[in-house]
């Protein structure tokens, strides 16, 4: 396929019959996950994921043709197919229904079917179970042989997953995907919601979204089209998930704008604006999830620019909770190559070198020195009952990658941690002494000693779950949280231990209140049932 061909992007039509037709071929073909994986194996997986399909094409090779090697060679590697085989692999649709669907190209007058989308497998865990959906997005630039079109609609990737991973697995009525792609998160979201509108700026994307939702069986998306809240002006919602266009690209002439990744402003402006729009359209206890990128500026902490965002909606009486957990921070270099690269133009030529000029000239004129990326996770609370707006929970931090390394299990640490600062807020330090509270069943404690000593140098609470969080603790704090089994209270723990150490019972107290609503909040200690 030639890069005209490539661009030249079919409009997709989501009927029906045609969807039930193409799930049935896709269900008697056997097109899994793990039915595909198991075609060319894992290292050949892993060499496409770098980009290169010779690997997968060498284990075809010698297996007999099926519909299942049909598909997989005409929608995961993008390669033509031979019109017989198609036929066999669409028998229920038909080559002609598939192709006036937009997922092919097949001439009269040719032997062989192009594929013109992405269609694949896609399987998950979540609170309900293992599911599975198959994926229809744009061909890549694997398939492509060039870089990518500005209306690209993309597919599933790491980010997805991590959203989709980081949405509370609570049951609501209604959830705003805003941004929607190929419309992965209104999936995600609908399975814990009763309705769920999507919002994207293109309306390729739009049709994709709508695509995927009728070849999955899924019902009660609402596809509508817009800029950020536009097509949801006065609505509010009880949760909002969004993967945003937060990619800073510059906007000078030249440079690619992709749709699923360029949000049309300056900077992390878009972020700004997502985040800042959060409060006149959650529910009094709505929650969103969200990724972002954000910049640090000549002598300005990125989080601390993040964290003047939401102090600025305070000073309107709109406070919310926000958690902010900043994973990775890239210099402009790396940043402007990571996503040059991204857009299919490849290192070493003319046009990546001119992008890159690009990308540095706009930071230096704008005096970004990196940009930060990560998740937030806002809450509204509920009306405060003498109407102090005020927030319970602001926590800007950053989380090393290596921690909370499976994202799929994020949402319920997520839900968990926004529960313990409801209750953290209402238990004042009076309150929380006479708590009684317990140790989460994934943690243990490292002791290491120096050889020949009693007592150990280094103790450390590691948590097993969650974000894998790894708490140094000194002899009382570890003494406190082995005592928590439920049955004293706080203040009597500390009392005994203040009576065993010799300490002042008030000046431990001190100490460890404040540890305990810590590890309170990262899920390490929890109030007793």
């Amino acid at each position: 396929m030639s890069a005209t061909d490539a661009h030249t992007l079919p409009t997709i039509v989501a009927d029906a019959a045609v969807t039930d037709a193409l799930r049935q071929d896709l269900t008697d073909a056997g097109f899994t996950v793990e039915r595909v994986d198991a075609l060319w194996g894992a290292e050949a997986a892993a060499s496409l994921h770098r980009g290169s399909r010779v690997a997968a094409l060498r284990a075809l090779a010698a297996r007999d043709t099926t519909a299942l090697t049909t598909l997989a060679t005409l929608f995961v590697l993008g390669l033509p197919v031979p019109r017989a085989d198609a036929d066999r692999a669409f028998a229920t649709t038909g080559v002609p229904a598939v192709a006036a669907a937009g997922l092919v190209r097949a001439d009269d007058d040719d032997e062989v079917v192009r594929p013109t989308v992405d269609l694949r497998p896609y399987a998950f865990v979540d609170d309900l179970g293992a599911g599975s959906w198959w994926i229809v997005s744009d061909l890549g630039e694997l398939a492509l042989g060039t870089a990518l079109g500005e209306e690209h609609v993309l597919g599933i990737g790491g980010a997805t997953t991590t959203l989709s991973g980081l949405q509370v697995p609570v049951p609501v009525r209604r959830v705003l995907d805003l941004g929607t792609g190929c419309g992965i998160q209104a999936l995600h979201a609908r399975r814990f919601a009763d309705q769920v509108v999507a919002t994207d700026i293109s309306r390729r994307a739009l049709d994709i979204a709508r695509f995927n939702a009728d070849l999955n069986g899924v019902d009660g998306i609402e596809f509508r089209y817009g800029s950020l809240y536009e097509p949801v002006a006065g609505e509010r919602f009880d949760r909002i998930v969004s993967n945003p266009p937060f990619v800073i690209t510059p906007r000078r002439e030249g440079v690619p704008s992709y749709e699923y990744r360029d949000g049309g402003m300056v900077g992390d402006a878009l972020v700004e604006t997502v985040l800042r729009g959060l409060t006149d359209h959650l529910e009094p206890g709505g929650t969103a999830q969200l990724l972002g990128n954000w910049e640090y500026h000549w002598g300005v902490d990125g989080l601390d620019r993040v964290r003047s965002w939401f102090e600025d909606a305070d000073a309107d009486g709109r406070g919310l909770d926000a958690w902010v957990l900043e994973r990775e921070r890239q210099d402009p270099a790396a940043y402007a190559e990571t996503w040059i690269r991204d857009g299919g133009t490849k290192p070493g030529t003319d046009a990546f070198d001119d992008l890159v000029d690009a990308w540095l000239d706009d930071f230096q004129d704008r005096r970004v020195t990196g940009v930060g990326f990560g998740y937030v996770v806002v809450r509204k609370p509920q009306p405060e009952p003498v109407g102090s707006g005020t927030a319970h929970l602001r926590r800007f931090e950053r989380v090393p990658e290596a921690l909370g390394s499976n994202p799929a299990g994020l949402g319920a640490t997520v839900a968990r941690a926004l529960d313990a600062a409801t209750w953290l807020a209402a238990h004042d330090d009076v309150a929380l002494a006479s708590a009684h509270l317990v140790v989460a069943g994934d943690v243990t404690e490292e002791r290491h000693y120096w050889p020949g000593n009693d007592d150990p140098t280094v103790m450390t609470l590691v948590q097993g779950g969650g974000l894998g969080r790894r708490v140094d603790a000194d002899t009382a704090l570890a003494a406190f949280v082995g005592a928590c089994d439920g049955d004293l209270s706080v203040a009597a723990i500390v009392g005994a231990l203040a009576q065993i150490t010799g300490v002042d019972e008030h000046a431990l107290a001190a100490d460890l209140l404040p540890a305990a609503r810590d590890l309170v909040l990262d899920g390490l200690l929890a109030p007793r049932a």
